[in-house]
């Protein structure tokens, strides 16, 4: 049996402890905060989305960076696995729009609780209010971990999974990144991931509030396509929101050039050009003698009928029988490609989760061990691995979690 400390209490951490345990180490939880699973409590906007219900290739799919590490990880504790311990553990669940997942109760808190007695039963020793100043190490090998408070713990293998930088009011201020790079490990430049973006147009900033279901959002660099979604998005007084361009978010990194960057809104997937032409056709034969922006209004939320008026470059007053052919196009395709050049991402108090972090190449995907020091296992956000909105980034938690405490012999 081996003295284990996990240090941070989170999605990852409390998994770590959790399968640990249930190999017979002793096992002791270490948290900064004043109670376990912070940042899960505003996941999901206090619901806790803890995963996706997705066929598990489609995780792959999902996951942004470094998707080929996750393969053991995975493959050892997938979605269907979790979703199976959370019910047994008392926390029923509910899969939604997207597959997402969701506790039955709506209540983040209910996933946390039953985390929380996993891990009683399992006897895990759980420390709040605990800060670690660092992991101590001797001939290439884990010994223990000093405490701000100056106690040295000993143990034979230590969990690092203290997260990233985003949502720094739950703690993540990147500590683990200093405690890993003390240790030997390089960093990935870490920077916000999925996050709302700021944009360039004035007419963006008029439409704060106006949230638009059922749209395509494409990104594109230099013109070149790295992204395309469908769903939901919002504009806000810097720019855009919303799930869509959120997961859009995490593009923007893999582009060199980000004064090339722009993100384009089809208003109207299900339709191609031709059929979206012909319907813009017969809403103007319907209303031949009546002015321009008193008919548009049937295609658009009334929010966006001065933007659209402005960019196809239709004088509003105009009758609609005095419209060209060429005109009909050009609002057309501006309904097909409202496009926005993106000047920047919001910082790391509006980030869901950090992209770069510790370098997976220093770490076994197969045991989550790092490669550097011996019984160092670092796990979760720490990692250079991230994915899109829908429940994948904490599957990534839970499941590299789940496979240190496995591994640790």
């Amino acid at each position: 049996m081996s003295r284990v400390i996990v240090i941070g209490g989170g999605a990852a951490g409390m998994m770590a402890a959790y399968a640990a345990a249930s190999c017979g180490h002793s096992v002791v939880l270490l948290e900064q905060n004043e109670k376990l699973g912070k940042k899960l409590f505003i996941t999901g906007k206090g619901r806790c989305n803890v995963t996706n219900a997705c066929e598990r290739e489609k995780l792959f799919e999902n996951v942004v960076s470094n998707p080929k590490f996750l393969y053991s990880a995975f493959s050892e504790f997938d979605n269907g696995d979790l979703m199976e311990l959370l019910r047994r553990a008392g926390c029923p669940l509910k899969v939604e729009r997207g597959e997402r997942v969701f506790p039955v109760s709506d209540h983040a808190s209910d996933v946390t609780a039953a985390l929380t007695r996993l891990l009683k039963e399992r006897g895990v020793e759980v420390r709040l209010h605990v800060k670690v100043k660092e992991i101590s190490a001797a001939d290439g090998r884990v010994t223990g971990a000093l405490l701000a408070n100056g106690q040295y713990i000993r143990a034979d293998a230590v969990v690092l999974a203290t997260g990233g930088l985003s949502y720094p009011t739950t703690g993540s201020r990147g500590d683990g990144h200093r405690i890993a790079e003390g240790l030997g490990h390089t960093l990935k430049t870490c920077t916000p991931a999925l996050t709302p973006m700021e944009t360039a147009e004035q007419w963006c900033t008029s439409l704060q509030g106006l949230s638009l279901k059922n749209v395509t959002l494409t990104m594109r660099c230099g013109g070149k396509q790295i992204w395309s979604g469908f769903g939901e998005m919002l504009f806000t007084h810097f720019g855009i929101s919303g799930p869509l361009v959120l997961s859009a978010s995490s593009y923007y990194g893999k582009c060199k050039d980000k004064t090339a960057v722009t993100a384009a809104v089809d208003l109207k997937p299900a339709l191609t050009m031709e059929q979206l032409d012909r319907r813009i056709l017969r809403d103007f034969e319907e209303n031949r003698n009546k002015q321009f922006k008193n008919v548009i209004g049937s295609l658009y939320p009334s929010r966006l009928v001065p933007v659209m008026i402005l960019l196809s470059g239709i004088d509003g007053e105009k009758k609609i029988h005095e419209v060209t052919r060429q005109e009909r196009s050009r609002l057309a395709e501006v309904t097909k490609n409202l496009t926005m050049r993106v000047t920047g991402l919001r910082d790391f108090a509006e980030a869901i989760i950090t992209q770069g972090g510790v370098r997976v190449k220093e770490v076994n995907p197969s045991t989550m061990e790092s490669k550097i020091v011996q019984g160092l296992y670092p796990v979760g956000e720490l990692l250079d691995l991230d994915a899109v909105t829908g429940g994948f980034n904490l599957q990534i938690a839970w499941s590299t979690g789940y496979l240190a405490g496995r591994s640790i012999p």
